[in-house]
């Protein structure tokens, strides 16, 4: 299986500079994809870990496993912690070696201590058999994703080996994170054994987050695969159909095979094309298709707008096949959807009208047309249709855009029955074009993309800001007083230090362990040695917080009440009584897991719900560079094209017609709009999902640019 040159096409546009950085995105794509289910996995772990306790019958053994579940519940952070930093670093060390060959990783001397080696060994082949078994689970999207990195890299498919997101990677992560976090060397063993599909990161949803990342930086929207048939000749066929296209089950009903299929096999062995059925409905097929070739082609336009209902009544329906009379009655559909769209202006909807003979007979040949986004004649009218809603009357019949699609649409009427290609010609003619276009609007707004991209990286800083503070406080187990703290004042700190992450990774660190060092420092001490330690490192941590609070400038009143409040805090853990029976520990345990427990579900009563994605998310999300966007209300509205998207698709800028940046907005802000009618998505490329779903009854709601965002990928 591997992709043909004219697959790759759309990886060529990738320069050779831009690949490794691309695949630093996607490192950085996946360990935050990751960092996400780190929490349910330390849960996970540790419960594991609990019934290995209970089924060993060795009792060193099953202590041993008691006090690592133990030790993973009450440090889930530092454990998560452990985990994100070896993913992050490892990702990045594996896409480097993938980028150059060369490449020779540094060692950073924090490898875990080694087994012994027979164990060792073990764990060899306990990882092996864990990774072939979610490689066995999630084979297409691997699949996939090797053929688009080796795309992207102008190589052949990656095999598993070779992908740097193989799931290999993943369970020996965890293990290292194991062994570094677990101080006893004894215990080190106890983890790889337990890991597999069941215990690690789920790969589903971050190898779809990978390979969706590479299709819309064009990198194969379509996978395809060469076949060869009984008698050798190869073919090719699409390698993934939409797995939420909602229109493919009935379609496949539709053309389904029938008594008068010409694909019923026969019983005695021979091909159906010796079958009478078949001859029957051959014969009625090419009489039909010399029918259609009885209209002049250079009829002029006003005669062409009844052509396909002409047809639907005149064709020959001695022996048709329910087949193509199902095809005349969709590609009609289709046109009559176009003519009455209003966002294409009616010289170029005259236009269109040419192509209705060429679409048809195309369909006629090969139903696939319907099933297939990738299909070349069908993604000629997507990508015209898409490119005319950039077109209006004001800008004149001389306007470049305007000549391209009339002479795109003559090349199709033209030439399409004698030469099949031309559709695939008019596609790379329009996507040099559109390429074109995108490339001196980004250059246009050079400066506004280069401030938006700080934009985005603050966005994102405060996100992962905000999501290190959930993790410390989501348990209850945090006093009140630094609870609210941590999420007042410590995100702003996290997000500085989070932005400036790549000059000053030491900055992030330092404000995490301040971080966990308060956390720590405000739970009870219930020993000597730790009220000890607790003396010993609050001079440190009072330093580290005002050090940060200086730099966010955190200087009002409040700022002196929550040192004054820390200081009783800890006055109080210092001087409350020793030599606490083992009853009286357990009760106050009991006590703190209890308070614990009620603050948690307080929190939750009191959070807000988070909001589910709707459909007009899901519009924003896979909106396209280059797609036309009406924003306003009714005769107020202007037409500005999408010209740039964030890399993390969290800001949009829209432009002028002549590449000003006349809008931005967040994904949020622009979902919104969506929502209330003050943006509508010009349907572009969208129009043939509307149209089938239209003939075959189905109501797409909201999701009626779902087409659209396929579409856009192929046009």
């Amino acid at each position: 299986m591997a992709p043909s040159s004219a697959d790759n096409k759309a990886s060529t546009a990738i320069p050779a500079s831009r690949r490794g950085e691309i695949l630093l995105e996607l490192a950085v794509l996946a360990s935050n994809t990751a960092n996400a289910q780190i929490d349910g996995l330390t849960t996970r772990l540790s419960e594991a870990l609990l019934r290995a306790s209970a089924s060993c019958a060795d009792p060193a053994q099953a202590r041993l496993h008691f006090n690592a579940a133990s030790l993973l519940k009450k440090n889930r952070y530092p454990f998560y912690y452990v985990v994100s930093e070896r993913l992050a670093a490892m990702l990045k060390q594996e896409v480097e070696a993938l980028a150059n060959p060369d490449f020779q990783p540094v060692d950073a001397g924090d490898a875990p201590p080694s087994l012994e080696p027979d164990v060792e060994i073990d764990k060899k082949l306990c990882l092996v058999k864990a990774s072939r078994a979610i490689e066995n689970e999630h084979t297409e999207r691997m699949v996939g994703l090797g053929m688009r990195l080796g795309a992207l890299l102008q190589r052949n498919p990656l095999i598993t080996a070779e992908n740097p997101f193989r799931p290999h990677i993943f369970l020996s992560v965890i293990h290292d994170a194991w062994c570094e976090f677990q101080p006893d060397v004894t215990a080190h063993h106890i983890v790889y054994p337990l890991l597999g599909p069941e215990l690690c990161l789920d790969m589903g949803p971050l190898l779809h987050a990978l390979n969706t990342a590479l299709v819309k930086l064009g990198v194969m929207p379509q996978l395809v695969r060469k076949t060869r048939g009984e008698n050798g000749a190869a073919s090719v066929e699409d390698f993934e159909e939409p797995e939420d296209d909602v229109l493919l089950p009935q379609l496949r009903r539709l053309f389904s095979p029938s008594s008068k299929s010409t694909d019923k096999p026969l019983s005695n062995g021979f091909p159906a094309l010796f079958d009478d059925d078949a001859v029957i409905a051959s014969t009625a097929r090419n009489a039909l298709l010399g029918y259609l070739t009885s209209f002049d082609k250079s009829s002029p336009d006003a005669s062409l707008a009844g052509l396909l209902d002409e047809i639907n009544r005149n064709a020959p329906r001695e022996g048709l096949s329910d087949s193509d009379a199902n095809v005349l009655e969709l590609v009609a559909k289709i046109f009559e959807v176009i003519q009455r769209d209003p966002h294409i202006a009616g010289e170029l909807k005259a236009t269109l009208l040419r192509l209705q003979l060429p679409v048809l007979k195309a369909a006629l040949q090969q139903p696939e047309f319907f099933f297939k986004r990738s299909h070349p004649a069908r993604r000629a009218i997507d990508t015209l249709i898409g490119l005319c809603a950039g077109w209006e009357p004001e800008k004149g019949v001389s306007d470049p855009l305007y000549l391209l699609l009339v002479r795109s649409i003559d090349r199709i009427a033209h030439e399409a029955d004698r030469r099949p290609a031309v559709f695939l010609d008019v596609v790379s003619d329009l996507d040099a074009y559109r390429r074109r276009e995108e490339t001196t609007t980004v250059q246009a707004l050079k400066t506004s993309i280069a401030q938006r991209l700080q934009d985005e990286k603050m966005i994102e800083a405060r996100r992962a800001a905000r999501q290190q503070v959930a993790l410390r406080i989501g348990t209850g187990e945090v006093v009140a007083f630094v609870e609210a703290f941590l999420e007042d004042q410590w995100v702003p700190v996290l997000t500085l230090a989070y932005s400036v992450k790549d000059e000053k990774p030491q900055a992030l660190d330092h404000a995490l362990q301040t971080m966990d060092d308060l956390v720590w420092s405000v739970k009870p001490k219930i020993t000597a040695e730790e009220r000890k330690e607790l003396l010993a490192k609050l001079p440190t941590i009072v330093a580290g917080l005002n050090k940060w609070l200086d730099i966010i400038r955190w200087n009002d009143e409040a700022r002196v009440k929550f040192f004054n409040d820390l200081a009783k805090c800890h006055a109080s853990i210092v001087r409350s009584p020793l030599e606490l029976s083992p009853e009286r520990q357990v009760q106050i345990a009991l006590a703190l897991a209890k308070q614990a427990t009620e603050r948690r579900l307080q929190r939750q009563a009191n959070a807000e719900p988070e909001r589910v994605p709707d459909a007009y998310d899901a519009q924003v999300q896979a909106l396209e560079q280059g797609a036309w966007v009406d924003i306003g209300r009714e005769d107020r509205t202007r037409r500005l094209r999408l010209g740039w998207v964030s890399p993390l698709r969290n800001l949009y800028i829209f432009g002028t017609r002549e590449r000003q940046e006349a809008l931005s907005m967040t994904a949020e802000e622009f979902a919104q709009a969506l929502r209330e009618g003050r943006a509508h998505i010009v349907p572009g490329a969208g129009l043939i999902g509307q149209a089938l779903a239209e003939a075959l009854g189905i109501d797409l709601g909201n999701s009626a640019n779902s087409d659209s965002a396929g579409d856009k990928s192929a046009a």
